[in-house]
C-alpha cells in the first residue's frame, strides 16, 4: 500500500503542476521525496494537510491509491463498495446507539 500511495501521491502533484518546494507549508521537501519514493509512511493528519495543498480530500487520496489501476472504473467500483460498507456500517452504528 505504501508504494501505491507514494504513486498516487507524485501523479496527483504533477497533475496540479506542483513542486515539491511549494508544499513547504505542511511539509519539508526531503520528507515528501521520501513519502514519494515510499519510503516513509505519513500519518493521517499529514495525509490531510497534504490534501489540502493538492486541494482534494484526503479520501481521495487514499481511494486513488487503493485502485490497482487507476482507472475510472476501479475508482468507481471502488467508491461504491465504500458507500455501502459506510451505510451499513452508519445504520449497524445507529441501532447500536438506539439500544442503549
Amino acid at each position: 500500500m505504501q508504494s501505491k500511495f507514494a504513486r498516487t501521491l507524485r501523479a496527483v502533484r504533477a497533475l496540479r503542476g506542483l513542486s515539491q518546494e511549494q508544499f513547504d507549508t505542511v511539509s519539508g521537501r526531503t520528507y515528501l521525496s521520501a513519502v514519494e519514493r515510499g519510503l516513509k509512511v505519513p500519518t493521517l493528519g499529514k495525509i490531510e494537510e497534504l490534501a489540502s495543498v493538492l486541494e482534494v480530500h484526503p479520501a481521495t487520496l487514499l481511494a486513488l491509491s487503493y485502485c490497482a489501476d487507476l482507472s475510472e472504473e476501479s475508482f468507481r467500483d471502488l467508491w461504491e463498495r465504500v458507500a455501502v460498507e459506510g451505510a451499513d456500517l452508519l445504520a449497524a452504528l445507529a441501532l447500536e446507539k438506539a439500544s442503549r
